[in-house]
């Protein structure tokens, strides 16, 4: 059997709900058995982590705050499977604002869908970032080593080595030294 070719719509939603809501969709699609209509949702989101404490706390960042994307089949006569009843049963869902395009839904340009989703893979591949990243001239204060508690600035930042050039004021004058981001924590 040859694969049903599909489109991808945007479902407008509660920001910071993305989550639950994809849950009580797929529920609903269970329920239903529409999962040859609509054969994924999905949350666009990549791996951050902050620092807390002194300890690395990951978390998974929604990408496309407010919306989720979903995969509808197409039918042979060219028109979105994704019709009346499956449009009302999903948009009458909690904290569910409605698809772009109300109740008739637009699909997504496929080079929109290519850089949405290609953006997720990346994350996937290349591991967590740092949710808040530090910046050159930034100040900081060391939590960890031999420099406790002593404020410096930054100098020059190693996102690949997640690493710190910090030039700290030791005895009155400038000292250059190197960190790791869990050494160091930032000044509000």
């Amino acid at each position: 059997m040859a694969e049903k070719e599909t489109k991808w719509y945007c479902l407008r939603v509660v920001s910071n709900k993305e989550r639950k809501i994809k849950e009580r969709i797929e529920f609903e699609i269970d329920r239903n058995d529409w999962r040859g209509i609509i054969p994924q949702i999905v949350v666009p989101t990549e791996k951050v982590y902050k620092i807390r404490n002194g300890k690395k706390v990951i978390q998974d960042r929604t990408l496309t705050p407010g919306y989720i994307f979903v995969e509808a089949t197409v039918l042979d006569s060219g028109r979105s499977a994704l019709d009346g009843d499956k449009i009302q049963s999903i948009t009458t869902l909690k904290d569910v604002i409605h698809f772009l395009g109300n109740k008739r839904p637009i699909p997504m340009r496929e080079d929109e869908v290519k850089r949405i989703l290609s953006k997720v893979d990346n994350s996937e591949e290349t591991g967590e970032s740092l949710a808040e990243p530090f910046i050159v001239g930034e100040e900081v204060k060391v939590i960890e080593g031999p420099f406790h508690n002593f404020l410096g600035t930054i100098q020059d930042v190693n996102e690949e080595k997640k690493k710190l050039t910090v030039i700290i004021k030791v005895f009155g004058r400038g000292t250059e030294v190197e960190l790791n981001f869990m050494q160091v924590e930032k000044q509000s």
